[in-house]
């Protein structure tokens, strides 16, 4: 069916529909990995936005479900150039065009991704709607597109209840040792998060969002992993009030992507929305004690303002080699540390998985 995407500014690109034949308004962002299409339909920081995957061809591997980084996909749509007719992997259950329809989400191929990304990089991020109806008011159309704002998410993809997992779950040995035990205050947790620590011998306790800094510290962990999620950070009034409670604890803390900025808003930083966001598996980020450069997986529109930190508080661990921004803090005096990319990137790049081995040292130590 002909499909069309229409952004704020009035432009429209036309296509075709590969997913739920419905209605949709949502942000529009752009993400430039290569592979991994299930991994970015499932990651949860995506939820209330609408993703345009940068390489030309995507579904040529098909849907494994055992890659899935949570229960469901997140994002309002999916936006691609070309899908792949056939699914060439033996561990092929199904197609994408078929995955998206059994979860109702719309999607549209045949457009140029590539102008469609321009425009995003030049412009900003934009809101746009998917429809299969364009004969409209367009100036009124135009408003209501721009209206629209990405709220609530986090509690939308957080769990709703204390979750335990121990090694063999999620895939894992059976036969690890538990060596620690990790609470992980999950604001949009991806499923590697949780694996990499299990891969560790520890043995975590998921808590949902709305958890009391009480409870978590109540549970007596050696140390706390804060998650990635959706949204402004700053929309986060209540995790942010129990994440400074979490800090004032002195236990250990490794937060990621959403999780390093309520950290930072949680001690007096700033932060402040990006023209386009850092999205894809190809991101250099510079560790500036080493030296080392990593190449990282990153998803995240968000970022921390580097001249509103307290550098009694905490100082700059990593910095984007691109563009300079704010990649890391580490904290004065605390056995904290946190990152903007993703050490846990499901499908990869895995340079920095061993940042999870710098966690496990700091409970050891500790």
């Amino acid at each position: 069916m002909k499909t069309y995407l229409i952004l704020e500014n009035g432009m429209i690109f036309e296509g075709e529909s590969i997913g739920a034949e419905r209605e949709v308004i949502s942000e529009i962002v752009f993400n430039t990995s290569m592979t991994g299409y299930l991994e970015v339909l499932t990651d949860p920081s995506y939820a209330g936005q609408a993703v345009v995957m940068t390489y030309p061809l995507i579904g040529n591997y098909g849907i494994c479900r055992k890659d899935m980084e949570s229960q469901k996909p997140w994002p309002d749509a999916f936006i691609v150039r070309e899908l792949s007719r056939l699914a060439s992997n033996f561990r092929n259950e199904y197609s994408i065009q078929e995955f998206l329809k059994e979860y109702d989400i719309p999607g549209i191929a045949g457009i140029d991704t590539r102008a469609l990304t321009k425009i995003l990089r030049e412009k900003g991020t934009m809101n746009g709607m998917i429809t299969q109806n364009i004969d409209r008011d367009m100036e009124e159309l135009k408003h209501v597109i721009a209206s629209y704002s990405v709220k609530g998410v986090v509690k939308k993809v957080s769990s709703d209840k204390v979750s335990e997992y121990a090694p063999g779950d999620l895939d894992t040995d059976s036969g690890i040792q538990i060596k620690r035990h990790v609470a992980v205050l999950d604001v949009g947790t991806k499923n590697n998060i949780i694996r990499s620590l299990l891969k560790r011998g520890c043995k975590v306790t998921l808590f949902p969002c709305n958890a009391k800094a009480s409870d978590i510290i109540g549970v007596k962990p050696d140390g706390i992993m804060i998650t990635n999620g959706p949204g402004d950070p700053k929309e986060c009034l209540d995790v942010i009030a129990e994440i400074k409670k979490l800090y004032d604890s002195d236990i250990p803390i490794f937060a990621i992507c959403l999780g390093h900025q309520l950290m930072a808003l949680a001690t007096g930083a700033d932060t402040h929305k990006m023209k386009y966001g850092h999205r894809g598996a190809n991101h250099p980020v510079k560790d500036i004690f080493s030296g080392r450069v990593y190449i990282s997986s990153q998803n995240h529109g968000y970022v921390v303002d580097e001249n509103s930190l307290n550098k009694n508080i905490c100082v700059p661990a990593f910095i984007n080699v691109n563009d300079k921004t704010i990649e890391g803090l580490k904290y004065i005096n605390k056995n904290i540390f946190t990152v903007q990319f993703h050490p846990e990137a499901c499908a990869g790049p895995k340079d920095s998985d061993e940042l999870f081995d710098r966690f496990i040292n700091m409970m050891e130590v500790r």
